[in-house]
């Protein structure tokens, strides 16, 4: 059975900031809530995983805990446009805190590199932050697997490039492909690997002009590009079963090792962190 991994990065709409443009704080917040609201139609479709940044979800908490009835929700870290170690374990715990669910994934923002250790000790299960391509000015990640593989017992989940040519299936190729080719090139690599891995930001699907992004990032957004997942998702339905990635880890490859963990406080999971280093068994 082909496995289809929806996924969706929710945080703050801080990527104004990288080209110069001022967005206060509370209205990052609100551009993000309102393409949760635009993306409706595709959550009522389809199961996905929501990585979200504890920071959002803090000034969200009712709305992400009520997603988590239907959808699997992972972390984003805390902040979108600030990184420390420790935030991988107090994203996860606040997450926790507020879904009342176990939290088994983490996408670094940005598809930032982190080591297998960090995510491990901080109580993860998967990491879904390798894009295994090149992107100019980004990154260089061609030497990496395009496939799911176990890195010091952390299972990576790259995001899907095509076979061979290793052309981005991500959000950008989605907006700036035509339809038909992106469509072909997904149901080619669905076909070959036996799964498919995409990833959008809920920000996308809301109306972006004065945003102060480049063209080329806003090329298609708001209900057009709302319309244009649904068709991708009911093309794709025949070809496979859309899943959470905590789903897919689970059912296919078994490597999960977190259900004794605790719903500890923060201080009690840093103890245990600290003391027992990976204290996370089977």
């Amino acid at each position: 059975m082909n496995n289809i991994l929806l996924s969706f990065d929710v945080e703050e709409f801080d990527m104004p900031l990288e080209y110069g443009h001022k967005i206060s704080s509370m209205e990052q917040m609100e551009v993000g809530y309102r393409g949760l609201d635009a993306i409706a139609p595709i959550l009522h479709e389809v199961p996905t995983t929501l990585f979200t940044t504890a920071n959002f979800a803090d000034h969200f908490p009712e709305k992400i805990k009520s997603l988590a009835d239907t959808h699997e929700i992972a972390s984003h870290t805390y902040y979108h446009s600030s990184y420390s170690s420790a935030n991988l374990l107090r994203s996860r715990v606040r997450l926790e805190e507020i879904t009342h669910k176990k939290i088994y994934g983490l996408r670094m923002p940005r598809m930032r590199a982190t080591c297998a250790k960090s995510v491990l000790d901080a109580g993860y299960a998967y990491d879904a932050s390798i894009h295994p391509t090149w992107l100019p000015g980004r990154y260089n990640n061609l030497h990496l697997s395009r496939l799911p593989y176990i890195d010091q017992e952390l299972w990576r989940i790259p995001a899907s490039v095509t076979p061979k040519w290793r052309i981005p299936l991500f959000w950008l190729s989605f907006k700036c492909f035509p339809f038909s080719l992106y469509k072909e090139f997904a149901l080619r690599t669905l076909t070959h690997d036996g799964h498919l891995s995409l990833y959008f930001h809920p920000w996308e699907f809301t109306d972006l002009k004065g945003s102060g992004l480049p063209l080329y990032t806003r090329l298609i957004c708001g209900d057009r590009l709302v319309e244009r997942l649904i068709n991708l998702i009911n093309v794709l339905s025949k070809y496979g079963t859309f899943t959470t990635m905590a789903s897919f880890a689970k059912n296919d490859h078994a490597v999960f090792r977190l259900d004794s963990l605790k719903n500890n406080s923060l201080q009690e999971i840093t103890s245990q962190v600290t003391t027992q280093g990976n204290a996370f068994n089977a």
